[in-house]
């Protein structure tokens, strides 16, 4: 049997060892170069060094520590053991600041959704006033005058039949801008108070009097005002506005009244 002579089989081990020395040393700068690419990337990133500046000096120490042990006695395995860590420092610290961007980036799009939903409301306040305002004067403009009962709005009998309690079509409109008045302001109340001429019987002017107070009352309720923000009387043929001598006169005594409260809610005391 054929025996390798010593000599050359302690070459072989010697080459073996070679090449792979060679191997180990090429892989280790290979790790070294991708540790120091890494390391100057985040290095270079003032968002990175604000945000995970630990990270950073932890990712350049252990680049610092691969390259002394490259340049002297150290081994292969602990140079590409350390250049590893380092890349992992640099990755975590480039991961950390894009957390912290996107957080950034979602805390402005809140702020600036909180921004735009103050603007809204402020957009829709300032509307609810000029609304409100609006309706004001049209309650103000509608025949009303301010006595020491407070703002009273005047419904004429035009408003109603001869001798009926009901509504015309007719007094939608009016009714309506009493109604979005109320609506604008939340703490008034009415009184509605109906009064007749001094023709017919006193009863039945009486009843005729509560009669369409309440059909007014009916038609704010129907619309959306609470009844606890209404209330109704009849005062018939009393408190006459105009003599009952002639037709003119009875018919401006035939009316509807609404008196408004203040802005706080206080309403004058019935007649």
């Amino acid at each position: 049997m054929n025996r390798i002579p010593r000599t050359l089989a302690l070459g072989l081990l010697l080459g073996c060892a070679g090449l792979y020395g060679c191997a180990g040393h090429q892989a280790s700068e290979q790790a070294l170069q991708r540790a120091n690419t890494d390391f100057q990337k985040v290095k270079g990133d003032t968002n990175v060094l604000r945000s995970a500046p630990r990270d950073v000096i932890r990712a350049g120490e252990l680049l610092a520590r691969a390259e002394r042990l490259s340049s002297y006695i150290g081994s292969s395995e602990d140079v590409t053991h350390y250049a590893y860590l380092s890349s992992r420092y640099s990755a975590i610290a480039a991961e950390h600041s894009r957390l912290l961007l996107n957080q950034e980036k979602l805390a402005r799009l809140e702020l600036e959704r909180q921004r735009l939903q103050l603007a809204l409301r402020e957009a829709k306040l300032a509307g609810a006033q000029k609304q409100g305002q609006w309706a004001e004067d049209q309650v103000v403009s509608l025949s009303t005058q301010q006595s020491e009962r407070g703002l009273v709005m005047t419904l004429g009998d035009m408003l109603f039949d001869t001798g009926r309690a009901e509504l015309k079509s007719s007094a939608n409109r009016t009714v309506l801008k009493v109604v979005q008045f109320l609506q604008y302001n939340p703490k008034r109340v009415v009184r509605i108070e109906g009064y007749t001429d001094g023709t017919g019987d006193s009863r039945e002017n009486l009843q005729l009097s509560r009669d369409r107070a309440q059909a007014v009352a009916d038609v704010l309720s129907d619309l959306g005002i609470d009844d606890e923000r209404i209330q109704v009387e009849g005062y018939g043929d009393q408190f006459p506005v105009s003599a009952n001598t002639s037709e003119r006169g009875r018919a401006q005594n035939r009316r509807v009244e609404i008196v408004f409260s203040d802005d706080k809610g206080v309403l004058s005391a019935p007649r």
